[in-house]
């Protein structure tokens, strides 16, 4: 099942997003508008017009352009194309607070997703993050993180209901201690699909793989002191500023895993010997018009995918599009 043929209005849409809980289990469903329950809770919300997380951030536009070795690992039409294809990309702060300060440690993973317009009003998008990794391999698994990370929101206990469970949860724990510096800017970090997905070419070869988005730039992080020192705005401001003296490019990659590779679990990390694709170039050109009345309607979504891709079996990407469709049926309301 693909899902590539996303128009309409809002309601058309929003029973598009309903089928594609087909994807996932029917509890899993349910478990995830647990989770947003939870993250508005955690963020005041639900905030008018605003998503349950990742709700700060800032929409631009541009043109993908691909390798030649893209066309050797999927048949898909933006890998395909003599031309450039059309895109819109969004970079955002974590959580749900509309204003939180771009260095706040609450929001220091920062997110990247990109739409690629394809033929006959078509599309198809990345929803990336700049932590390669996730804490939980199910959305049981992750509501109780998130339970925890509520439950000691106002905890006197000593260790908190969060860090007991990430105590007794080694892939929590990994996600807690894996580096998560503050970026001088959106144009210099490393981005990552926690997600694995299947990669079909015109022969019937396939393969799975993760994205990875490189900077064509050395990434530059900034130190506690000088991070401390920037103001509220100054990764939003930054990307608006840079773009009308130069473009923003990043190499988008493919890793490839191998045959006993984990391509099910959001939270295992494959080895950096593994051989990494290059698929094409992200030029971001400029800020995009009506920006937020595009971010208000739009979703991003991992799971419309063309020909030539396929979703894994991960159930963290299965039930992801459910859990953004009750986020942006709360922001459409």
């Amino acid at each position: 099942m693909q899902i590539t043929k996303m128009t309409g209005s809002m309601a058309a849409l929003l029973i598009s997003l309903s089928s594609m809980s087909a994807y996932a289990e029917e509890n899993d469903v349910e478990t995830v508008a647990k989770i947003v329950d939870i993250q508005h809770e955690l963020f005041n919300g639900p905030h008018e017009g605003m998503r349950a997380v990742h709700a700060k951030g800032v929409v631009l536009k541009g043109d993908f352009y691909p390798d030649e070795s893209a066309s050797r690992i999927s048949k898909a039409e933006h890998f395909n194309n003599d031309d450039a294809t059309p895109i819109v990309v969004r970079f955002s702060n974590g959580t749900g607070i509309p204003d939180i300060a771009d260095n706040d440690p609450r929001g220091i993973i920062k997110g990247m997703a990109v739409r690629f317009s394809l033929e006959d009003d078509e599309y198809t998008d990345l929803v990336l993050s700049s932590v390669p990794r996730f804490p939980a391999s199910t959305p049981k698994e992750f509501l109780q993180f998130m339970t925890a990370v509520k439950k000691s929101a106002n905890s006197e206990e000593s260790p908190t209901p969060l860090k007991k469970y990430i105590q007794e949860n080694p892939a929590a724990k990994a996600f807690a201690e894996y580096p998560k510096p503050v970026p001088a800017s959106f144009a210099v970090l490393s981005y990552h699909s926690i997600n694995a997905f299947k990669f079909t070419n015109e022969l019937g070869q396939s393969v799975y793989g993760r994205y990875i988005v490189e900077p064509y730039q050395d990434e530059k992080m900034l130190g506690q002191k000088v991070a401390g020192e920037q103001n509220n705005d100054y990764l939003m401001n930054e990307i608006r500023e840079r773009l009308p003296r130069e473009l923003v490019k990043f190499h988008l990659k493919l890793q490839i895993a191998n045959e006993n590779d984990e391509v099910d679990d959001a939270t295992v990390i494959w080895p950096e010997s593994r051989e990494v694709v290059e698929l094409g170039t992200i030029v971001i050109e400029a800020v995009k018009g009506n920006a937020l009345e595009y971010e208000r309607k739009t979703m991003f979504n991992p799971l419309a995918l063309p020909e030539g891709i396929e979703p894994s079996d991960d159930p963290i990407l299965l039930a992801r599009p459910a859990a953004y469709a009750v986020s942006f049926q709360h922001r459409a309301e």
